[in-house]
């Protein structure tokens, strides 16, 4: 297997005498969907928040191709092109779902209120926009209100967001919380194509659709990584069975 794009290694983070995440090693490659599940309070989210810099680790290094990239700003780390979403939608409601895709694409340029009033002047800020709102199969030219979209076309706006910046690695916290099964499914069907030239990591409680698209599965538990690997094999293994998904040890 090439390189990956994106590789944790010994990754932690701790909160006085807790520890959030500990010593979480993983890699992430393009055209590779890897999941991390596991049962709440885990860590995921918090692994999450430390790789796209919201969190600045305890220990450990997340280098993003050559690049150490732990403790670098969020900005930084998102110009450099790594695209994260939350777990809950974090949209601007009162923009047009084009303003936001614009918003999102001239962040990569930084220059804070200086580029906002060139953005209108800026082409290809607009033609990102609308090839991102294409992408997630919302209307191109994004004239809807955001606040007015259904709540699972919000989630596809958000997601359309992070592609406005051309992100290599995309960090998709619960993409699929609060869906029903037919938003669920075009949303899998989604994430699944976006895979492409891409790496993924993917947090999400919806075992279906994670066993479904992902090509390589991590289970965490009390901020530990459990066990990695292809999602056959963490079907059978007794030990995720006994943690987190239910079945008898």
């Amino acid at each position: 297997m090439a390189e990956p794009v994106l590789a944790a290694r010994g990754l932690s983070k701790r909160f006085g005498g807790l520890a959030a995440v500990d010593g979480v090693s993983l890699a992430l490659h393009a055209d590779r969907i890897h999941a991390v599940i596991g049962p709440n309070g885990a860590g995921k989210t918090t692994l999450v928040s430390l790789i796209s810099g919201e969190l600045e680790p305890s220990a450990g290094s997340v280098m993003f191709e050559d690049l150490e990239i732990a403790g670098l700003p969020p900005a930084r780390i998102a110009r450099l092109g790594i695209a994260r979403s939350y777990q809950r939608v974090n949209i601007f409601t009162g923009f047009s779902a084009h303003e936001n895709c614009r918003l999102a694409a001239q962040s990569r340029l930084g220059g804070g209120l200086r580029v906002l009033r060139l953005a209108r002047a800026e082409r290809d800020l607009d033609a990102a926009a609308r090839h991102a709102l294409r992408l997630v199969g919302l209307d191109p030219g994004g004239r809807a209100t955001a606040g007015n979209l259904s709540h699972g076309e919000q989630r596809q706006l958000e997601i359309a967001m992070t592609l406005a910046i051309s992100p290599k690695v995309l960090l998709l916290d619960e993409p699929l919380a609060g869906m029903g099964a037919a938003e669920s499914a075009r949303m899998t069907k989604l994430i699944k194509s976006l895979a492409k030239d891409r790496a993924i990591l993917l947090i999400e409680h919806d075992m279906d659709a994670v066993f479904s698209i992902a090509d390589q599965l991590t289970v965490m538990v009390e901020g530990r990584v459990l066990e990695t690997g292809k999602p056959g094999a963490i079907r059978k293994s007794r030990a995720v069975r006994k943690a987190y998904l239910g079945g008898a040890a």
